[in-house]
């Protein structure tokens, strides 16, 4: 029954239109200036950024810090180190704080790239155009909250080194971790925005924007800081979203069943799916913006989206809390909310345990003898089952004997069943955090992007 409630939340009456809680946020209000001569800062940039590629770590996140610098703001580095996955991670974050005219550094917004993306390409284009709009945002004196700017080195360890720094004085030492204390920090972290754009600087132009938003042990972000991202790509820009990189998305019944397995699936396996993910244990709602399919939009188009979601973070007069934390998506301009599916997750899990209990009582219970049919020679040595009379208020029953002896459990035989599954479970553990993830997850032969 459970299953099929699952395959009825596609439709449309288990299912609701998207829409935005929060008044206070106006996506889309306002009107975007990124552009024009912007434009060619972003090409020096890349091009500055294509050129760290063959760079040191030290000596680009020099480069990176002199940028940020440059630009305005107040520049920190954070070396980490990580044992997982049977490898090594070392890495240096260099981020920078870029303090708003109108704020008292009690609240900040982050935007954020990751010099490698998930895929292990380098974000050319993603970097570039963070650090074009750090130095675009230092220039206005519209901000009521500090704009922080983070540059990682990849886009899983960089992120939760640097956030769990951010929430911690003292960050402990282990035998798996080694991270350091971040020398400037901000206000309370009200969003955080990642970007994307793994484009060399011979550039490429893109169709749509994939918005992931899953985060570290399914958690989700509020469901406005989504539809405000939609609401701003496709109403304002004029650019399509879609989710789970499933980009033919036609709005059927199928596409729809497509998106609620991918989101599902995301979330039960519990991992990152991009540098927003390390923000969701504290509870900072965050997505990544990555951009899909060739198409008619360039980096100026990403560039006003980003710049219009940040303009929506600086209205927020509060945290994001009045939309729901708990959906799932059908596409991205429709959701389903708890108050639908927790019916179908619960007949599941109650299945589970309503045929437990019925084993447990049958395990209790003798079994009956099985009759065969007599022959007519037989009929006289056959023998029924003693039987007894039962009387449970007014009624009475006759029922063999047999069923109303208690027998001995054998509770030894299942006890060790559950503890070697248990033991089992023990070599994924292993391999997963042992075995190199390039040998659990080899990474395919990147095809060069033409130049357009």
């Amino acid at each position: 029954m459970g299953v099929v409630w699952l395959l009825l939340l596609p439709l449309n009456d288990y299912s609701r239109q998207t829409y935005v809680s929060e008044n206070a946020i106006l996506p889309g209000q306002v009107h975007t200036y990124f552009g024009g001569s912007e434009h060619n800062v972003f090409r020096a940039f890349r091009q500055e950024v294509h050129d760290y590629r063959d760079w040191s770590e030290a000596d680009r996140v020099a480069g990176l810090g002199r940028i940020m610098r440059e630009s305005g703001l107040k520049v920190a580095e954070q070396a980490y180190t990580y044992s997982a996955a049977g490898e090594d991670i070392t890495g240096t974050n260099v981020y920078g704080i870029l303090q708003g005219p109108r704020a008292d550094a009690t609240e900040a917004m982050v935007i954020m790239a990751g010099w490698k993306n998930f895929e292990g390409l380098v974000n050319y284009s993603g970097v570039a155009l963070v650090l074009t709009l750090a130095r675009y945002f230092a220039r206005w004196s519209i901000w009521s909250k500090d704009i922080i700017v983070i540059i990682s080195p990849e886009s899983t360890y960089g992120p939760i080194a640097w956030v769990d720094a951010y929430h911690s004085t003292a960050p402990i030492v282990t035998a798996s971790r080694n991270i350091s204390t971040l020398p400037i920090k901000g206000g309370a972290l009200q969003a955080a925005i990642a970007i994307d754009y793994p484009i060399g600087p011979w550039g490429h132009r893109f169709d749509k924007i994939d918005i992931q938003y899953d985060g570290l042990n399914g958690a989700l972000p509020n469901l406005d800081l989504l539809n405000t991202a939609v609401s701003v790509a496709s109403g304002q820009v004029n650019i399509g979203c879609t989710l789970h990189g499933i980009s033919g998305h036609k709005d059927s019944y199928t596409d729809r069943l497509r998106t609620i397995a991918a989101g599902l699936a995301t979330q039960s396996l519990g991992h990152a799916t991009g540098p927003h993910s390390a923000f969701m244990p504290y509870h900072i709602d965050a997505i990544t913006l990555k951009t899909m399919g060739d198409g008619w939009h360039d980096e100026m188009s990403l560039g006003r989206v980003t710049e219009s979601l940040i303009r929506s973070i600086n209205n927020l007069l509060e945290h994001l809390h009045q939309s729901f934390f708990f959906y799932i998506l059908l596409n991205a301009n429709r959701f389903v909310s708890i108050g639908n599916y927790l019916p179908a997750a619960m007949l599941i899990a109650g299945s589970f345990t309503v045929s437990a209990l019925a084993l447990w009582v049958q395990s209790g219970r003798a079994a009956l003898p099985k009759t065969t049919p007599a022959q007519p020679s037989e009929e006289k040595s056959s023998k029924l089952p003693e039987m007894e009379l039962v009387r449970e208020g007014k009624d009475v029953a006759l029922v063999p004997k047999v069923s109303l002896e208690p027998v001995e459990r054998q509770l030894f035989l299942p006890a060790l069943t559950l503890l070697g599954i248990h033991l089992a479970s023990s070599i994924p553990l292993y391999l997963l955090t042992h075995l190199s993830k390039n040998v659990r997850h080899p990474t395919p032969p990147s095809q060069p992007l033409q130049p357009y």
